[in-house]
């Protein structure tokens, strides 16, 4: 409430001291009344949106506020450590989910706001030249003024905000999602890079152990000194690419401390055991489940929503707002011969006042806005569902080959790879095979273990994208493996 008065020099007369009395009585009236008014205006409660919990009300997320500049909360991260773990760290601490809680928060306050009468004005005025007038001379005056906004434009305001928080919500829960899978294909990435060390290290000591064979033969002229040379130049192509992969984790383990919000050079524990669940799901669900859950193409619909309010709260331009207020000004009484009976009466003046929207050019421009403004967001909406299902399609081939692949590597070329290997050196000890063939063997067994073990991190990777996209989890089938790294 605005409150606009000024410095009145009062007279200390008998009369003047009556008068001033009765005027600050008369201001302390309004002041209570102007407070009665603000009061009730705070009453309408409609339930056109969706609150956040308690929790969240008393500023502490459906995650714990972030605080700046202290410890990391959430589960500590161990050998032990899960993938839930991870997630959990990520929802506890992550700066750009936190925002977009903060975000959600701030729309949900807008809603009082805008669904609220504006503020009463209370105005005082002090005449510095006296009105003379018939029953004595005016001094001041009080006015106390109300405005109401045409029928239904608070309700649209209201319905408009509740909208907009609607679409913050989702914006949330979508940033929840996006980030879930940021945790995730980093997780499963940094899986994979553990497990392709382990496999070169073993490679590495399987070639090492036949360079050992090798110069065995050759110190007894079985074998031959090119046999030792490519042996050397084996080891040292698996050391460089060994070498790659190590220094490959401090990226990764970048990547991964950024969506945790620690520092990029923090420890993590090496994962050593991923789960692969069997899914039950079709192509044709996942489409639909993505139009009907996807939280980015919700918070359109609540933004197209909020654009349709929008357009009617501009055709309600046209129609005035009124103004309803009530004026006491302050009379002395008159200092001529003649009293008359109403002598020094005050005199109070009810006031109504309308705005007139006569700008007709104006007031379509606003019509005509809102409704582009409103098509802007509906095809908006059309053009990301088409960019999601073209991300859903790419995801899906993605998941499909790589679930092929861990099928022909596992059950079909690695069994054949570790026959080859043994063949070839069973050869080779007896001298019907040559060195090269047991380089070429080891070469193709190292490739495929690690093509197996990419295969089952990629699919890891899409299976959590994919869930991103379709904006819920995807149906687990009833029996469960787990795949364990150093068991393979």
């Amino acid at each position: 409430m605005r409150l606009v008065c000024g410095v009145a020099p009062f007279r200390m007369d008998e009369k003047g001291t009556i008068m001033d009395r009765r005027c600050a009585l008369w201001a302390v009236a309004v002041c209570v009344l102007a407070g009665v008014i603000f009061s009730g205006c705070q009453s309408n409660n409609r339930p056109a949106f969706s609150s956040p919990p308690k929790e969240a009300a008393e500023g502490s997320l459906l995650l714990p506020a972030v605080e700046v500049d202290r410890p990391g909360k959430g589960p500590v991260l161990t050998d032990e450590s899960g993938l839930s773990d991870y997630l959990a760290c990520a929802a506890l601490n992550n700066p750009s989910l936190e925002a977009a809680f903060n975000g959600w928060k701030a729309a949900l306050e807008r809603v009082p706001q805008v669904r609220s009468l504006p503020d009463p004005r209370f105005t005082y005025r002090y005449f510095i030249e006296e009105v003379e007038t018939r029953v004595g001379a005016q001094r001041q005056s009080f006015e106390l003024a109300q405005t109401f906004p045409w029928f239904g434009k608070l309700e649209l305001h209201e319905d408009a905000a509740a909208q907009a928080a609607n679409a913050a919500k989702m914006r949330y829960e979508a940033r929840k999602l996006a980030l879930f899978y940021q945790v995730k294909d980093a997780y499963y990435e940094y899986y994979y890079l553990g497990r392709a060390i382990q496999i070169v290290k073993e490679n590495r000591d399987l070639l090492t152990h036949f360079e050992s064979v090798v110069r065995t033969r050759y110190k007894v002229a079985e074998g031959s000194h090119p046999d030792v040379i490519r042996a050397q130049v084996e080891a040292g192509k698996l050391e460089d690419r060994l070498r790659s992969l190590e220094a490959m984790r401090e990226p990764v383990v970048a990547r991964l401390n950024s969506a945790l919000n620690r520092p990029p050079t923090a420890p993590l524990p090496q994962p050593t055991k991923v789960q692969q669940d069997e899914r039950e799901f079709t192509d044709e669900q996942l489409v639909a489940w993505l139009a009907e859950f996807n939280p980015e193409l919700k918070a359109m619909d609540a933004e197209i929503a909020g654009s349709s309010y929008r357009i009617d709260l501009a055709r309600k331009d046209y129609f005035p707002d009124m103004t309803v207020g009530v004026n006491y000004i302050d009379t002395n009484a008159s200092t001529g011969g003649r009293h008359p009976s109403d002598d020094g009466k005050d005199a109070v003046v009810g006031m109504v006042s309308v705005n007139v929207p006569i700008w007709q050019d104006k007031l379509a421009a606003g019509v005509r806005e809102a409704r582009y403004s409103h098509w802007q967001t509906v095809y908006a909406k059309n053009d990301r569902l088409n960019a999601l299902n073209t991300a859903l399609q790419l995801a899906l081939f993605h998941f499909h080959d790589a679930e092929r692949k861990m099928d022909l590597y596992r059950d079909t070329l690695l069994p054949k790879a570790e026959e080859s290997i043994k063949a070839t050196e069973a050869a080779f000890r007896t001298g019907r095979g040559s060195f090269l063939d047991l380089i070429d063997a080891q070469r193709i067994l190292l490739e495929f273990d690690l093509a197996y073990e990419r295969a089952l991190t990629s699919r890891l990777q899409r299976l959590a994208e994919l869930e991103m996209l379709v904006g819920r989890d995807i149906p687990q089938a009833s029996d469960r493996q787990t795949h364990q790294g150093a068991n393979n």
